[in-house]
């Protein structure tokens, strides 16, 4: 099979041609000369500046996951302390100032007083609680000021079936205030479910579902619950009970620019390598022929 190979220059005569010192190729302090041409100058100095900026991206990105993790581990630790104390009325913790579920309120132990609306009553699908499948039983609580509050009054396993009919009256329920979903987190999904299920979690499907327009923010996790349903624990916001999505890609991102910056690293040496390759056979008077 035709190839390519080396072999030496001659001198006409057939005899090798030495027209070169490999000692050539270094310079006194131990550099390729080549490397001091403006070509090879101006590559290296292009990879010095593509390594650097993958470590500044790398380590940016490694900044980001440590900040993500110190958050969560902060979330948690003061979703612990907030479940310590006292029972607060939900609407003085929930103002009008400040409506939303956040960092600060999520885990709170709230109460709040009304009347449920049994009519209206929604099981929540594909939730899962010590490893086995099953679903919650939410039950819009009717509160005196006119508004509404979303009670989780418990969890069930299996299939969504009946649930336990909530009690009639004005009742007090305290549990511990969780943020809304969002689609595909803590078990959340999409649509297209059955009529009096629901996916979601979250102010904006329950104004969708159900007649009522003061909803307040969140839900709450009951913490009495009728037989046969069991205790929602508290679930911590972006990513439940683990770190969020977030936080595991700009890991992967983190990774990847290291090894972008270690590719350029070895081409630029395998670059050198053949350079310095060809150089010497150079100085040898060996050059390419074809068979």
């Amino acid at each position: 099979m035709p190839g390519t190979h080396r072999r030496p220059a001659t001198d006409g005569q057939g005899a090798p041609q030495r027209s070169g010192d490999p000692g050539a190729l270094v310079t006194v302090g131990g550099v390729y000369r080549f490397l001091l041409t403006p070509r090879w100058l101006s590559s290296t100095v292009l990879a010095l500046v593509a390594v650097a900026v993958c470590l500044w991206l790398g380590s940016w990105q490694l900044g980001r996951f440590e900040d993500r993790v110190s958050a969560h581990r902060d979330t948690g630790a003061a979703v612990a302390a907030a479940g310590a104390v006292a029972a607060e009325p939900l609407g003085g913790v929930l103002t009008e100032a400040d409506p939303q579920v956040s960092t600060a309120t999520v885990g709170r132990n709230v109460s709040a007083t009304g009347s449920f609306d049994a009519g209206h009553q929604l099981l929540v699908p594909d939730r899962v609680l010590d490893g086995r499948q099953g679903y919650y039983v939410l039950t819009p609580l009717r509160t005196a000021d006119g508004r509404t509050v979303a009670v989780v009054r418990g969890w069930a396993p299996g299939a969504p079936a009946a649930a336990p009919a909530p009690p009639a009256g004005e009742v007090t329920v305290t549990g511990r205030l969780q943020a809304g979903e969002s689609s595909g987190s803590n078990g959340a999904v999409a649509g297209g479910l059955p009529p009096g299920q629901l996916g979601t979690i979250s102010r904006a499907t329950l104004l969708n579902m159900l007649p009522y327009d003061g909803w307040y923010d969140g839900w709450v996790a009951a913490d009495s619950v009728p037989a046969g349903l069991t205790v929602v624990p508290t679930v911590q916001p972006q990513g439940g009970d683990g770190l969020s999505l977030r936080a595991f890609q700009n890991l992967g991102y983190t990774l990847e620019w290291f090894v972008f910056g270690g590719f350029v690293v070895f081409m630029w040496f395998r670059l050198v390598r053949r350079e310095a390759e060809a150089e010497q056979d150079r100085a040898l008077g060996l050059d390419p022929a074809l068979d």
